[in-house]
């Protein structure tokens, strides 16, 4: 599956960027997670509980960060297992700019892949999930973030894959889920993405 999204948070940039390498801002933000720890300066753990239609289990990954370009972006990898739940792996690239009349605009591209029971839950599905989770992902952080620099609480300017307008908590309420695996996101944020870590991922 491919996401692609970008979101404009009212906080300085190096302000965005400090947070995205937070492991307590991360765990904060990613729905359904009970930890988020580095394991080096480019490395990220977390476990997360997850639930995707019919399949509810609990995640651990790992995600590790390349093409770092401090504060403008990096390049998310990693895999996460969920036991006979399944397992998700992929990648996210993250850039930072500012935004116009103040602000920085996150953008991310997801590239991720599933198997196990997952994989046979449908595309359409996964899908949805993931963008829901961003969306929420996006709306905690950009709070949590636009409050330690002071500014507004609103994260604003939320597209996803073809510029398609979301909500900040992503797609329509007949797509509700609980929670889904980031290291995507966002990630995966995504995400990270992070997605985002990157869920997606993980």
């Amino acid at each position: 599956m491919d996401m692609t999204g970008e979101y404009t948070i009212p906080a300085p940039k190096q302000a965005v960027w400090d947070a995205l390498n937070d492991p307590e801002v991360l765990r904060q933000s990613i729905p359904g997670c009970d930890e988020v720890i580095r394991t080096s300066d480019t490395g990220f753990s977390a476990k997360v509980t997850a639930k995707v239609g019919p399949v509810k289990a609990k995640f651990g990954g790992e995600v590790t960060l390349s093409d770092i370009d401090a504060p403008n972006g990096y390049t998310i990898s990693g895999e996460g297992k969920g036991g006979a739940a399944g397992f998700a792996k992929g990648g996210a690239k993250v850039r930072l700019s500012d935004a116009e009349g103040g602000g920085t605009v996150l953008s991310y591209e997801v590239n991720a892949q599933v198997g196990g029971k997952l994989a046979q839950i449908g595309s359409r599905l996964i899908d949805s999930t993931a963008k829901k989770m961003a969306g929420e992902f996006f709306g905690t952080f950009g709070e949590i973030v636009a409050a330690s620099a002071g500014g507004e609480t609103t994260t604003t300017q939320t597209t996803a894959e073809g510029g398609e307008h979301m909500r900040p908590d992503g797609v329509p309420e007949e797509n509700v889920y609980e929670s889904l695996h980031p290291l995507v996101m966002v990630a995966s944020v995504i995400s990270a993405v992070a997605l985002i870590m990157v869920l997606i991922n993980g």
